[in-house]
């Protein structure tokens, strides 16, 4: 692998790997753990500001570790009807990063974005002392769709506006591998577009909220202030910009990118790019990180990605019926507990052959 893509692997599986890492556990579900300092103690190939955020700014690190989570947790949820669903195991996650396909790529901007959206709103919350709330002094006006009947309304910004700006630089400067060796490498140039394409889909589609300030509910006065997209729809925008991926090839002077095909727009900054096809991932197999689909639940009247004739790539599924337990006939009482009995529940599941 290339220099700059082996720092980021390096980044990946130290941050989403628990096993064999002291202080450091990832799991989906469960209570993140963290310990910045050995993040920045097993990525041993770290340097220049990512090495300077781990010496003076670890804090930092705790929020691109939270920020890690966050994107593969939304990976897996925008993946969870696919063949390949963004699975957390260490082996076969591995593999699909050493490779530079159209999952890979949603891989890298998912986890830019995560990055970005964690330290910004990390900023918000009064966490961090190298940054608050967005500086509005010079921003222009709200626009005047911004709010309900707001003609001749009197405005000023206030609130606390997300600083998405700091995020975006701290994401980029720990999650851009900037090695002068790697700098004109393809694989490294699209890593780099990649990463930007995720920190875009959260800066480019901030949004604009204010409150009403007034006698008897009447807004005579506006406080505005700029908020960050919610991380679902910066997740449901990079699917869309997976599902319409551009292939690429490197130019000739090894500094520039290509579209593969013929009359085909360049990707624009926010496109996922990638150069290799992808693996069908119906079988198991470790060399490209497939699991397969065996036993994958599937829906067999559906005709999208979840339906069982393309989960199952056409071997079939079988139907069967699982008894669950799960809360019911639940009570409140004062003050202030809720009791629930536990009942079974009977479901009908088809699963992949």
């Amino acid at each position: 692998m290339l220099p700059s893509s082996r720092t980021q692997l390096g980044l990946f599986f130290i941050l989403l790997c628990p096993a064999n890492i002291i202080g450091l556990w990832w799991a989906v579900g469960s209570p993140l753990v963290m310990d910045p300092n050995s993040i920045c103690r097993k990525t041993k190939r770290l340097a220049g500001k990512q090495a300077e955020l781990c010496q003076l700014e670890p804090e930092i690190v705790q929020e691109v570790a939270k920020g890690t989570k966050l994107g593969v947790r939304e990976c897996q949820y925008q993946f969870r009807f696919r063949r390949w669903n963004c699975t957390s195991h260490s082996k076969y996650f591995g593999k699909i990063l050493q490779q530079d396909i159209r999952e890979t790529a949603f891989v890298y901007a998912i986890t830019a974005a995560g990055v970005s959206h964690a330290i910004t709103q990390a900023c918000s919350m009064g966490e961090l002392l190298q940054c608050g709330c967005e500086l509005t002094r010079s921003r222009a006006p709200p626009s005047p769709t911004a709010g309900p009947s707001t003609e001749g309304t009197a405005w000023e910004w206030g609130g606390c506006g997300d600083d998405v700006q700091f995020g975006y630089e701290k994401s980029q400067q720990f999650m851009d591998a900037k090695n002068k060796k790697g700098k004109n490498d393809i694989r490294a140039l699209i890593d780099l577009h990649n990463n930007e394409a995720g920190r875009l889909a959260v800066r480019s589609y901030m949004r604009t909220e204010c409150k009403c300030h007034g006698l008897s509910g009447s807004c005579t006065l506006r406080t505005c202030w700029r908020k960050m997209p919610h991380f679902r729809e910066v997740g449901d925008r990079l699917l869309e910009r997976f599902n319409g991926a551009f292939k690429v090839m490197g130019g000739n002077d090894g500094k520039t990118l290509i579209p593969v095909g013929d009359n085909i727009k360049p990707p624009d900054k926010q496109d996922l790019i990638y150069s290799a096809d992808s693996p069908d991932f119906c079988s198991a197999n470790r060399k490209t990180g497939s699991l397969g689909t065996r036993g994958r639940i599937c829906n067999s009247t559906a005709m999208d990605t979840s339906g069982c004739d393309l989960l199952c790539c056409g071997r079939g599924h079988r139907d069967e019926t699982v008894v669950l337990e799960e809360n019911c006939l639940c009570r409140f009482h004062w003050c202030c507990v809720v009791q629930c009995r536990k009942c079974s529940v009977r479901q009908e599941l088809s699963l992949c052959v």
